[in-house]
């Protein structure tokens, strides 16, 4: 499996297009917006689009989903039914929230939930739910390139908010520790905004949340 970040709208959030070499099937991870800048990614590769991946229901990471499935004919899979209440406002309480171009709401072809996998083309990507940003938030890890989606639960020397409606720091630290930090220490993390790090380097040294081992 192959990863490109793609940085989205004025938030820089870090959209992923991820495809699969033996099929050059692709999935898009948080289409933000921008999505001419993604498709021209996508086009530039010679890449099929069969996948839209949602983490959570926050406007910079999924305002541009509907827009990009639908003009691949993609499905769209992701997050967990928790954050459908954020999915139904992207056109009006979260374009005044975070003054970005509205998004258009929908409901995911497949909601996901701890234990699901995730095809693309022949890869798989493992689900992980990762509450506490938002209440639906879900990660995505491929085992065979020790590359997590992490969203905005994980980031480079920080945590995701949990300042927002629905916010639960005890619940996003707990995501972070039972699941992202058990993911193994080489393993590299695309997060939802700056740089990427690996989970050794964060379970050790992030000051938000510190490993209890």
């Amino acid at each position: 499996m192959k990863f490109q970040i793609i940085p989205v709208t004025s938030f820089q959030q870090n959209c992923t297009l991820m495809w699969c070499e033996k099929t050059n099937k692709a999935a898009v991870a948080d289409p933000g917006g921008d999505i001419q800048r993604i498709q021209a990614a996508i086009d530039k590769l010679g890449l099929t689009l069969e996948k839209v991946l949602v983490t959570h229901g926050h406007l910079d990471h999924c305002g541009g989903a509907k827009a990009l499935a639908g003009q691949n004919n993609a499905q769209i899979e992701g997050p967990n039914e928790a954050d459908d209440w954020l999915l139904e406002k992207l056109a009006t309480d979260q374009t005044r929230m975070w003054g970005l171009p509205a998004g258009e709401p929908f409901t995911p072809d497949r909601w996901l939930k701890q234990g699901d996998t995730v095809t693309v083309g022949e890869e798989t990507l493992q689900v992980f739910d990762c509450p506490g940003h938002s209440p639906g938030h879900v990660a995505f890890f491929h085992a065979a390139s020790k590359v997590a989606i992490s969203g905005d639960v994980l980031f480079a020397g920080s945590v995701g908010r949990t300042d927002l409606p629905k916010g639960d720091f005890n619940a996003l630290a707990k995501s972070i520790r039972e699941n992202l930090y058990t993911l193994g220490d080489d393993v590299q993390f695309i997060p939802g905004h700056g740089p990427t790090s690996t989970i050794g380097h964060e379970r050790r040294s992030n000051a938000y949340v510190k490993d209890k081992k």
